[in-house]
């Protein structure tokens, strides 16, 4: 769940869970806004537990490489992340032979995969 949305759901959440006392001080309640209030208390309480249980979400998608070939003349055997982008996992097993100047195997962060 993004953090937006958990925000929202706790929000809303919150909202119905003090809303449920209002609902109670207008106009003298019966056994129906007793039923209805109780059932909105319960499910505004059962959405903020939730929403504050739920994991955060991953940090970006996972790159795998496993068993590439070799790299050659500045090419990578592998993952390439220029300037190390991405927020994700990035695991390289059983690359490739890096072969040449630049060449690279495994997970490449440099900004770019030549010197200059």
């Amino acid at each position: 769940m993004s953090r937006g949305w958990k925000i929202a759901v706790v929000v809303a959440a919150g909202l119905g869970i003090v809303s449920t006392p209002v609902i109670w001080l207008l106009d003298g309640p019966g056994a129906g806004q007793l039923a209805g209030a109780s059932v909105q208390a319960a499910v505004a309480v059962v959405a903020l537990v939730w929403a504050v249980l739920q994991q955060p979400s991953p940090a970006g998608p996972t790159d795998r490489a496993d068993r590439t070939g070799a790299a050659t003349d500045g090419g990578v055997s592998g993952i390439r992340r220029p300037g190390g982008r991405g927020r994700g996992a990035a695991t390289a097993e059983r690359t490739g032979e890096a072969r040449g100047p630049n060449s690279v195997s495994g997970i490449d962060y440099t900004d770019s995969g030549h010197t200059e």
